[in-house]
């Protein structure tokens, strides 16, 4: 069995290589995405796609990448009607607090403080609360995908509960937490390494690794400082 890789593609979308050989993609932004490479902007080849909420910068390519792939989608249950509704078959919906086992992975839904909504003939059509996500990996590696949100009280008992080794935290701020508050979900979570993420896309995303680095370093934590198209293992 491999180890776990997963490629930054920019903003908040990975695509994860699991140690059982399955490729799960989170966020699917991908064609529009600025930060994302030229060479990666198709996926054809995907076990799982994971939604955390239905803005356009975080799901505007799940029903292309769907269609392509077969992929499996899982969102929080009315953005997978939403999904549904555009014409995918292969939906879950989740609500916090659910664990599913899929192709091999244990995927739990867990809160997140945001919005979520969708655009319909110039509207926003809210679908949903927005979630993070935990995946157990087959070799029994843990992490946590907070999509987009603050830091919340509770992320101690993520950590309690599901003991993530390794944290996806956004840090850009304005939208989001930043690195001040990144910080201190590092420190609830009890993580020892934490991949940022959602910063650098546009200028209104400030929040920099360099100074989540400097609040994290003292605390023994670890930042995993991707660019985008790089690979980890």
């Amino acid at each position: 069995m491999q180890s776990l890789s997963f490629t930054w593609l920019g903003h908040s979308a990975f695509l994860f290589r699991s140690p059982g050989g399955k490729r799960i993609l989170t966020d699917p932004w991908l064609t529009t995405n600025p930060a994302c490479p030229e060479s990666s902007k198709k996926i054809h080849e995907l076990d799982v796609m994971l939604l955390t909420h239905g803005h356009d910068d975080h799901s505007a390519d799940a029903v292309a990448i769907g269609r392509a792939t077969g992929a499996r989608a899982i969102a929080p249950y009315e953005l997978a009607a939403w999904l549904q509704q555009k014409g995918l078959h292969a939906v879950t919906g989740m609500n916090h607090g659910g664990t599913i086992d899929a192709v091999g992975l244990s995927i739990t839904m867990v809160p997140a403080f945001h919005s979520s909504s969708v655009e319909k003939d110039g509207r926003l059509v809210y679908v949903g609360n927005p979630c993070g996500y935990v995946i157990r990996f087959e070799d029994g590696l843990t992490i946590y995908f907070a999509g987009d949100t603050s830091v919340f009280g509770d992320m101690r008992l993520i950590a309690d509960l599901y003991r993530p080794q390794i944290a996806f935290l956004p840090i850009g701020d304005t939208y989001t937490m930043g690195p001040d508050q990144a910080a201190k979900a590092c420190e609830l979570l009890a993580v020892k390494q934490v991949v940022p993420m959602h910063y650098g896309t546009f200028p209104s995303l400030t929040g920099t690794p360099n100074r989540l680095r400097e609040l994290v370093g003292p605390m023994g934590v670890e930042v995993l400082e991707l660019k985008p198209g790089e690979t980890a293992s």
